[in-house]
């Protein structure tokens, strides 16, 4: 999200999350966004920062000023940069999401070392531009995932995709992150179609 207004309409929708691009080179960056704006929303919706490959302590500082709940490392961010982040948000409710892009090759085992870090991981389609690709990944391929942690699942979720999405049995599948198919433009939203999927949902 990137709109003042279009942030408003999508709150009294009521997710659960809601997502907010700090990276630069993201056609969703969320440039000079009034941190009031997110102050607004609804106390049920948690406020996601998505990060990738900053500089710590400048997440830390986009956290403090936006009011964070959840911050979502979408680059190669490290085991240790995780523990570091986490020291840094010591005494507040913030939690981390840790994103991985999949793909045929992927290897699953490489979530082994966060799983005591992070407090979530989202599985998005393996694209170069870090997500909002608008393409879906084989979801077959989570049957090679054996952690316990919860996920996000991400990745050109649409309409057209709700059953099979409905099929997918695992009480690990903790949230369904919707982006690029509800949108009318980069960071704009479509609030119909956000309707009409949280209806089937």
């Amino acid at each position: 999200m990137k709109h003042q207004e279009n942030i408003h309409e999508v709150g009294l929708l009521e997710p659960d999350f809601m997502g907010f691009i700090f990276y630069k080179d993201s056609k969703r960056y969320v440039e000079e966004l009034d941190p009031g704006v997110l102050s607004g929303l609804s106390e049920n919706i948690a406020r996601v920062g998505v990060f990738v490959n900053h500089d710590l302590m400048e997440v830390v500082e986009i956290a403090r000023k936006f009011n964070l709940n959840l911050l979502q490392l979408h680059g190669i961010e490290s085991v240790d940069y995780v523990i570091a982040l986490k020291q840094q948000m010591v005494g507040s409710d913030v939690k981390v999401l840790k994103a991985f892009g999949v793909d045929e090759d992927f290897d699953f085992s490489a979530l082994e070392e966060y799983q005591n870090s992070v407090d979530y991981f989202l599985f998005d389609t393996q694209t170069p531009s870090h997500g909002g690709s608008g393409k879906l990944f084989n979801w077959g391929l989570l049957k090679a995932y054996t952690l316990n942690k919860p996920y996000f699942l991400s990745g050109g979720i649409g309409l057209d995709n709700l059953e099979a999405l409905k099929k997918i049995d695992d009480n690990r599948l903790f949230a369904v992150d919707v982006n690029s198919k509800f949108e009318t433009e980069p960071g704009k939203k479509d609030i119909n179609k956000l309707k009409e999927f949280k209806r089937q949902l």
